[in-house]
């Protein structure tokens, strides 16, 4: 079977890669290959002819790749940019977080430090013996002594006034039936002042072993075999002490001025309702409930002036005052 023409014939490559070979008797005689004399030129290879130039010949261009489009470098390189920035923006956020951490960390610590510096200062100071007591002052003391109230708390003496025993005093000074109460003061850096409200004795209540001085609540400030002058007597006959007829004879007695209180020999009361006085010269004063007793005083004070030798005075009805008896 023959063969079609050009079938045995070694194709020519496109691209010049390989030329072909010559034979031993070619490179002796150094005659030309029939490629090299068709192409004309003497010894040298056929000039390789490039993709893209292969290309631009059958009208067709070749993609550019990927990593060398203009549109990709771009994003990369914004995105790099974005890539720095945030960085760096962490960076700082990063260092911000750690100066406010540590501005905040030393703020407590010196705050801290401060406190107890202040809080040992303090204690030390308070529990010094430099603060200890060595002086007690007595204020508003008349009746009771103050060397006697100065004795009975004298063991408080020594002690830093952070730690005077307050309730010790109290029970102290609770022995004095002329103190009603009482307040107290420390004064740094060892003084102890103690303030006395005395009680005020208004009278006196007779008793089965003598008379007692009153005060108005009808606490016994003083008792005695006889009767003390210059306090008026309250007769209660069946009543007692803390009774409406004891309220209302005190009421009558402390609304009585001084000059008119002197003249008060004695006060009867067994209800509410039915104070009697009995003045010095003999006279007696119908008093009734001890309402309106300011008022009553004046008008007993005024008939007095005018009574001559009235024996008998009714001031329980203040705008119509009875005198009688002569």
């Amino acid at each position: 079977m023959k063969r079609p023409e050009g079938f045995d014939r070694t194709p020519q490559s496109t691209t010049g890669a390989t030329p072909p070979r010559k034979t031993p008797a070619q490179k002796k005689s150094g005659q030309k290959t029939p490629e090299q004399k068709k192409s004309g030129q003497a010894g040298q290879p056929p000039v390789p002819i490039s993709e893209p130039a292969l290309l631009k010949r059958r009208g067709r261009t070749r993609p550019a790749p990927i990593s060398e489009q203009p549109a990709d470098t771009a994003a990369r390189h914004a995105l790099k940019q974005a890539e720095k920035a945030r960085r760096a923006y962490e960076r700082g956020e990063a260092r911000r977080f750690t100066r406010r951490s540590r501005r905040r960390r030393i703020t407590w610590l010196v705050s801290g430090v401060s406190f107890l510096l202040v809080i040992g200062f303090v204690t030390g100071a308070v529990y010094s013996p430099l603060l200890s007591l060595t002086t007690i002052r007595i204020e508003g003391a008349s009746r009771v002594s103050s060397s006697s109230v100065r004795a009975a708390v004298g063991d408080q003496i020594g002690r830093p006034l952070a730690l005077v025993d307050f309730d010790s005093i109290t029970r102290a000074l609770g022995r004095f039936p002329l103190i009603r109460s009482f307040v107290t003061e420390t004064v740094p850096p060892d003084t102890l002042i103690i303030r006395i409200a005395e009680r005020v004795p208004i009278a006196t209540l007779a008793t089965t072993r003598g008379f007692s001085v009153v005060d108005p609540a009808g606490i016994v400030i003083d008792s005695a075999a006889e009767r003390q002058p210059g306090f008026p007597l309250i007769e209660l006959g069946s009543a007692t002490v803390g009774s409406p007829a004891f309220t209302a004879a005190v009421g009558v007695v402390l609304a009585l001025p001084p000059d008119l209180l002197k003249k008060v020999d004695t006060v009867s009361a067994q209800t509410a309702d039915d104070v009697t006085l009995m003045l010095t010269g003999g006279q007696s004063v119908i008093w009734g409930s001890p309402e309106q007793s300011a008022l009553k005083a004046k008008v007993l004070a005024a008939v007095i002036t005018v009574g001559g030798a009235t024996t008998k005075y009714d001031v329980s009805a203040p705008n119509h005052p009875v005198l009688g008896g002569n």
